[in-house]
């Protein structure tokens, strides 16, 4: 398969991602605004930010009448697992230049770091950036037509907006639930956030669940090499036999 075929096809497969991630971009400018930021705020907040999670969990303790400064903790802690994904996807990135890395390290996020380590590994930089810039223009796009153009949109958990981003999460998680060592850490992750959410701050259950991965490690898959088969889509069916 050549490199342009093999784009489209990547292409593909980031595209639904994207439109899922826009879709809560958009839940969260109209509700960034009314929580009290400016939409230049809203929208500045996703470009520099680059993530739902911290920026909701800002925006919550806002509408909740907190401070911003307990928003602000709030969101740097959920961005802790951030370090993970960049230990991760490290080693499969060709390096470069100072800009260069200084790029790929804006492109880490969930959904980017995910698809890219979840599908093999052959062309993991390639994934890894294609699904980013997806991601990055979805959901920067998005907030600022929610923000600006908000008041225009019903309330968005009417519309089920709220919903796409955890939809498309899972979808996500659905390849590495086909492994042992995948259960195991969902299965742990599930467990230890459910456990501290009545108890611990906003952001720490999330922590918590990553030390999922750590116990998974003591649990081998048959192909430790390949944990998760890459799918036909990607292999137009050359792995077939």
């Amino acid at each position: 398969m050549n490199r342009t075929t093999t784009s489209h096809l990547v292409l593909r497969r980031a595209l639904p991602v994207g439109l899922a991630v826009a879709a809560y971009g958009l839940s969260y400018g109209v509700l960034a605004v009314a929580a009290g930021l400016s939409p230049a705020l809203a929208t500045a907040s996703s470009v520099i930010v680059l993530a739902g999670g911290s920026q909701f969990a800002f925006v919550g303790v806002l509408a909740a009448g907190g401070s911003p400064m307990t928003g602000a903790v709030a969101g740097l802690l959920l961005n802790l697992r951030y370090l993970a994904f960049g230990v991760a996807i490290a080693p499969h990135l060709p390096g470069g230049s100072l800009g260069r890395r200084a790029l790929d390290s804006y492109l880490i996020v969930d959904e980017s770091v995910a698809l890219a380590l979840g599908d093999g590994r052959d062309d993991v930089a390639r994934r890894f950036r294609v699904v980013g810039w997806t991601v990055v223009i979805g959901w920067i796009g998005a907030t600022a037509i929610g923000a600006y153009g908000g008041q225009l949109l019903a309330d968005p958990e009417v519309l089920g907006l709220d919903a796409a981003f955890p939809a498309g999460f899972l979808a996500l998680l659905a390849p590495w639930l086909r492994t042992r060592s995948g259960r195991v850490a969902a299965a742990t992750g599930v467990l230890l956030a459910l456990a501290l959410t009545p108890v611990a701050p906003a952001g720490v259950p999330i922590i918590a669940a990553g030390l999922g991965a750590v116990v998974a490690m003591r649990f081998r898959d048959h192909e430790p090499s390949t944990p998760v088969q890459r799918p036909a889509a990607l292999t137009g069916g050359a792995d077939r036999r």
